[in-house]
């Protein structure tokens, strides 16, 4: 089967396609034809070695490799259709159509996942490319919103990078959740996150936010753009600081604004679950939320993919089509 492949850490081109074994799925295994997958911020982070601060260094090569990636193969989100599955799995059968979020391995033709893992039916009113931009962005801002946050109704939140991967599902999650939503991005974007719920935009390059006068309940950060010592002027007085990227000094804010009766900073890795997923395909189904996709590159162009993502200002997920689909694919 062909897979994206990387054997060093380095720029976009370190990953090229290559043929691989195709995998054969274990007794509590699902192998899924992967049809689409995607290019995240963790998948250029992990093939560039390059985390959010130096103190994270030492812990991402242990978990990423700590001279050579660990697994050749990336990819995390994918959505695809059931070939064939072990003997102990009841709960797909042959054909399914699948989505959901796998530790690596997602950049390739054919990917073998345990059928408990983080995978669900996909919904059958979205495309395999719009399914596989959901899971890691999706899982993230639904986690971070609703269980580290605890995001009320009538919550004034703002939205940090509410264009990205992550951000644009936090704005959609924040609204779902009853708040009112700020969204911080450039122009070009304000009319996409109105779309998707903001009730307040704010153009990053024209504004500082942080120098405002609303008073904000959270302030969430996707971008790993700001700090507490600025954001914590315009939270309220019980305000939370919610980065998705921090370091060591985020870490320590934490842990001395954990008792304070002032605006706190709280930290987390947010989870992924089967359970949540599932959630997240009813409200796909409903279209209640929904995925936003800003290119699509074929597999064996997936360096372009890295490289775009890497940029920090993609709009939405950047697609890996695997297995090109006809027109008409949505319900496939």
């Amino acid at each position: 089967m062909k897979a994206a492949y990387q054997t060093r850490y380095g720029a976009p081109d370190t990953v090229a396609v290559r043929d691989v074994p195709r995998p054969d799925p274990a007794a509590d295994e699902i192998l899924v034809q992967v049809h689409a997958s995607t290019v995240t911020t963790a998948d250029w982070r992990a093939r560039a070695s390059d985390f959010p601060s130096a103190a994270m260094w030492l812990p991402g090569r242990l978990v990423f490799g700590l001279f050579r990636p660990r697994h050749p193969t990336g990819g995390m989100e994918f959505s695809g259709r059931v070939v064939s599955k072990g003997a102990n799995v009841t709960e797909f059968k042959g054909g399914d159509a699948v989505f959901g979020f796998a530790a690596h391995g997602a950049h390739a033709e054919y990917l073998a996942i345990k059928a408990n893992g983080v995978v669900v039916p996909k919904p059958a009113s979205i495309s395999h490319k719009e399914a596989a931009a959901v899971p890691f962005g999706a899982l993230s801002a639904l986690v971070f919103l609703r269980d580290f946050a605890r995001v009320q109704p009538g919550e004034k939140v703002l939205i940090h990078g509410a264009s990205g991967g992550v951000g644009v599902f936090a704005v959609q999650f924040a609204k779902h959740f009853g708040a009112e939503v700020t969204a911080v991005a450039s122009a070009a974007n304000h009319d996409l996150l109105r779309d998707l719920g903001a009730v307040h935009v704010i153009d990053y390059r024209a504004e500082d936010f942080t120098q405002g006068e609303t008073p904000y309940d959270l302030v969430f950060d996707t971008a790993g753009k700001t700090r507490f010592r600025d954001v914590k002027r315009v939270l309220a007085p019980s305000g939370v600081f919610l980065p998705i990227e921090f370091g060591l000094r985020e870490a320590a804010q934490a842990l001395l604004t954990a008792r304070s009766r002032g605006p706190r900073v709280i930290v987390g890795i947010s989870g992924d679950s089967k359970a949540d997923l599932a959630f997240i395909a009813g409200l796909l189904e409903r279209s209640e939320i929904r995925a936003v996709i800003d290119s699509t590159v074929p597999l064996d162009r997936i360096a372009d993919a890295h490289a775009r993502a890497a940029t920090r200002h993609k709009r939405g997920s950047v697609v890996v089509e695997i297995r090109p689909q006809a027109s008409g694919d949505a319900a496939a």
